[in-house]
């Protein structure tokens, strides 16, 4: 399920969306078989905004 798969992969599942916008094929798949080979994304996890300027990326 996607959603399983992106917690096990992501680390998350809210990530399920990218996930699924990486294979679009089996957008409509709820179970998958075994054999099937997904893409997995790489998701930029973004900054907290509590950090403090100098430990801040960016400009």
């Amino acid at each position: 399920m996607w959603d399983t798969i992106a917690y096990k992969t992501l680390g998350s599942e809210y990530h399920m969306t990218a996930l699924i916008d990486a294979k679009p094929k089996h957008r409509e798949t709820v179970i998958f078989s075994g054999g099937i080979t997904l893409a997995i994304p790489e998701i930029a996890e973004p900054e907290p905004e509590t950090l403090p300027p100098w430990k801040r990326g960016g400009d």
